[in-house]
């Protein structure tokens, strides 16, 4: 009897310590987001970045030893220019749970990072800057600088915006082949107006076939109104599958086949525009010298 009564009161001290906890956590995690500290003064010393595009911005402008972690995503060659450099930080899949525990001062996400993730570290008290997709060169130029303000890196960020709108004034200096190109990705899609690799063929010298059709954003381009529209030069992202996939079954239709012959088709790797930095400026270059090569073989 003396036995189970103290067995009953055990399990309920249990029960009860366990109670405490959970009503703690829940306090903690429900508080009002009022409660968030205001920016810092001072520059952010262990930084944890949830974002690819924000992981590389980071990684150009943090100081020695400032950022901490960032997405598993930064290592992948396919969507990370320096995805060499990601073995340097800490990994996160942006869980908070993962993010609390790695205590940052500082939190660096896009806007269309897991909402609930984001939602939850502010509450706990994390700050967090987030960062919307750039989709023109002078998106780009805010990013860098509202990077470097947040790092309190203001002088690297001046340097970059200076080499990269150097570089993109020598682009633009030289002559527009006025050249048509057809942006066709993975099962079909196309970018027109409003979008980044729209800014790069503009900076390229070349017409996109998206804006002479009327298409903004990203929409799919049919495989037949791409070979009526007979473009000079098709921009794809064949080969970004370690294995075959339906969504590149377009670049094995014949149709495309003999719309690309003679090398018509040039890759651009994905990776130099999912992200706005100055390394998008590479695609550019590309996309240009591709339109020379084909200006050359038809002379």
């Amino acid at each position: 009897m003396r036995q189970a009564t103290a067995t009953r009161q055990s399990k309920a001290e249990r029960v009860g310590v366990l109670s405490r906890v959970v009503a703690a956590v829940s306090a903690l995690v429900f508080a009002p987001a009022a409660s968030v500290p205001a920016i810092a003064a001072e520059p952010p010393h262990r930084v944890v970045s949830m974002n690819v595009c924000t992981d590389q911005l980071a990684m150009l402008l943090a100081g020695e030893g400032q950022l901490y972690s960032v997405s598993y995503l930064a290592s992948d060659p396919s969507a990370s220019v320096l995805a060499g450099e990601a073995g340097r930080y800490a990994v996160n899949h942006g869980l908070a749970e993962e993010v609390f525990l790695m205590s940052p001062d500082l939190v660096i996400a896009g806007t269309y990072t897991t909402r609930t993730t984001v939602a939850l570290l502010r509450r706990l008290g994390f700050r967090v800057e987030e960062f919307a997709p750039a989709s023109s060169f002078a998106d780009i130029r805010e990013h860098i600088m509202r990077m470097g303000e947040i790092l309190g890196r203001q002088e690297k960020a001046f340097e970059l915006v200076a080499q990269m709108d150097a570089e993109l004034a020598e682009l633009r200096a030289q002559p527009s082949s006025g050249k048509t190109v057809a942006l066709y990705y993975a099962n079909n899609y196309t970018s027109g107006a409003g979008t980044l690799v729209d800014e790069t063929v503009k900076a390229a010298g070349l017409v996109n076939i998206a804006d002479k059709l009327g298409m903004q954003g990203t929409s799919q381009l049919p495989l037949e109104l791409l070979v009526l529209e007979k473009p000079d030069l098709v921009v794809t992202s064949e080969g970004e599958y370690a294995a075959p996939a339906l969504a590149e079954q377009g670049y094995v239709h014949p149709a495309f086949k003999a719309l690309t012959g003679g090398r018509k088709a040039v890759n651009v790797p994905s990776k130099y525009t999912i992200c706005g930095a100055p390394f998008t400026l590479e695609a550019v270059r590309i996309m240009r010298d591709a339109a020379r090569t084909q200006e050359g073989k038809t002379q």
